[in-house]
């Protein structure tokens, strides 16, 4: 069974509300050693993130002349040199994600939104916890002999299932090795394709011989 968010996520969130002010949060930023956080509303639902480029913004460009800041790209960047309070400085709108959600779920919108954490909102957008780039990655920790042990036992024996004496397989840093002569390409390509998506796998090394007569091709897994 795969991870969900609830189960990798921090219930211990360091948050700021709208009207925090930016020499607070500038100094919680340091003093909880985190690069963001998100802001929320007076009924805990989240309305954006703060951090430390959001921050630096000001920093680096207040002082600048007028006509400079007209030339600025993007309003939200105008803004954040003017802004004084979390409000005015946060990204808005925060990329959330909900509890039940799959680590893998979590992992592709951190990747395609290129952001490192994410709030984790109930159904009406209440804050409820925070899931990190660390947390998702920690599914890869799963010991090797547990991942051999799912592949043979609950893979090729349960879900299929197929004749075990017919694969050997090994795991080594969390890359999978399979051997062996499957019955048909199919039967193969099924496994194969299976442990590629099984919880904390790296690779898959497909080591099979496959049926010459198959009108399956098995394709290359790494």
């Amino acid at each position: 069974m795969s991870s969900t968010v609830k189960d990798v996520m921090s219930t211990h969130v360091i948050a700021v509300r709208e009207r925090a002010g930016y020499k607070e949060m500038a100094a919680m930023l340091r003093d909880q050693r985190v690069s963001a956080f998100p802001v929320i509303d007076d009924d805990n639902k989240v309305i954006g993130v703060v951090s430390e480029t959001d921050l630096l913004a000001k920093e680096a460009l207040e002082g600048t002349v007028p006509v400079t800041l007209q030339s600025l790209p993007r309003q939200h960047v105008r803004s954040q040199v003017n802004g004084v309070t979390a409000a005015e400085l946060m990204t808005k709108p925060a990329v959330t994600i909900g509890p039940d959600k799959s680590v893998t779920d979590a992992a592709r919108l951190m990747f395609n939104m290129r952001v490192k954490r994410l709030p984790v909102v109930s159904d009406d957008g209440t804050l409820i916890g925070i899931v990190t780039r660390s947390d998702v990655l920690s599914v890869y920790s799963r010991p090797d002999a547990q991942i051999q042990q799912q592949v043979i036992q609950n893979l090729i024996l349960g879900t299929f299932p197929y004749d075990p004496d017919r694969f050997t397989v090994t795991v080594k840093d969390g890359i999978v090795t399979i051997e062996g002569a499957p019955e048909t390409s199919r039967a193969g390509l099924d496994i194969v394709d299976a442990v590629r998506h099984m919880e904390g796998v790296v690779a898959v090394r497909d080591r099979l011989s496959y049926p010459t007569d198959s009108p399956y091709l098995p394709r290359t897994v790494t």
